[in-house]
């Protein structure tokens, strides 16, 4: 039977020892639900999405997700392309406009307007003549989906929601979406500590309100927050994180002699 190398991090592992729990079956039983939702995820015809009655691939995705699914295929479908690219997600992500990925955008100073006319400025013009549909994920599109996945897996998540989606975008190193949103900024690193403090964010407010907890099995949190009462908060909390993260890399260049603001 192959053997497969698992990495963790020097606290985790001494709690796994101590815990005793089966790495093997435990990573087994991760990796299959894992490749499933790839394999789905490859395996997904465009034309045929149902956003009201979600099966195979959509069934780990949030509604807002499968919404920016259809957006971006009806994007890609008005361009004439053949295949949705990772352009034609982000576009999906901005169009959508209420998703916690554009909060967590926003609380690092990244502006989605911007993002919407760096990527217009990447985006050939239509062509001429009547537009049939995209019937498929690009190459570099359905990278970022499965790293979309890789991230729900890993942040121990029972859903696919914008803000993997995001994580996904920013990590595919050669799709239109990932060249954009590195270039506002959007570092892989300092994005999924943003997402990881944006969830946070919501868990607290929702503390705050005093709501019943949502069962486990229950869907992105962030589709049930109100967007008036979660962004100011959002913003206050995600930037606390990133703060400590920011100012050390400041250091290190200084210490590099390099100028940060250049």
């Amino acid at each position: 039977m192959p053997k497969i190398n698992v990495y963790l991090p020097d606290e985790l592992a001494e709690a796994v020892k101590e815990a005793g729990v089966p790495v093997s079956a435990v990573c087994q039983r991760a990796l299959e639900q894992a490749v499933r939702r790839v394999t789905a995820i490859r395996e997904t015809v465009l034309t045929d999405l149902d956003l009201e009655v979600p099966t195979g691939a959509l069934i780990h995705l949030t509604d807002r997700t499968r919404t920016v699914l259809k957006l971006a295929a009806d994007r890609a479908g008005a361009a004439g392309a053949t295949a949705v690219g990772t352009g034609h997600l982000l576009a999906g992500l901005l169009d959508e406009g209420g998703n916690l990925a554009l909060h967590v955008l926003r609380a690092m100073d990244i502006e989605p307007g911007q993002v919407g006319r760096d990527l217009a400025q990447r985006t050939p013009a239509p062509p001429q003549g009547e537009a049939g549909p995209a019937r498929r994920f690009s190459g570099t599109a359905a990278n970022a989906l499965e790293f979309a996945v890789t991230e729900s897996t890993s942040l121990g998540h029972n859903y696919v929601g914008c803000e993997h989606l995001l994580l996904g975008l920013v990590a595919e190193p050669d799709g239109t979406a990932g060249q954009v949103l590195r270039g506002l900024g959007a570092d892989p690193r300092l994005t999924r500590r943003a997402v990881v403090a944006a969830l946070a964010g919501y868990v607290h407010l929702r503390a705050q309100a005093q709501k019943p907890a949502q069962p486990a099995d229950a869907a992105n949190p962030a589709d049930t927050a109100n967007p008036a009462d979660t962004a100011q908060l959002l913003a206050s909390v995600v930037r606390d994180q990133l703060q400590p993260l920011l100012e050390r890399i400041t250091r290190l260049e200084e210490r590099a002699g390099l100028d940060p603001d250049a």
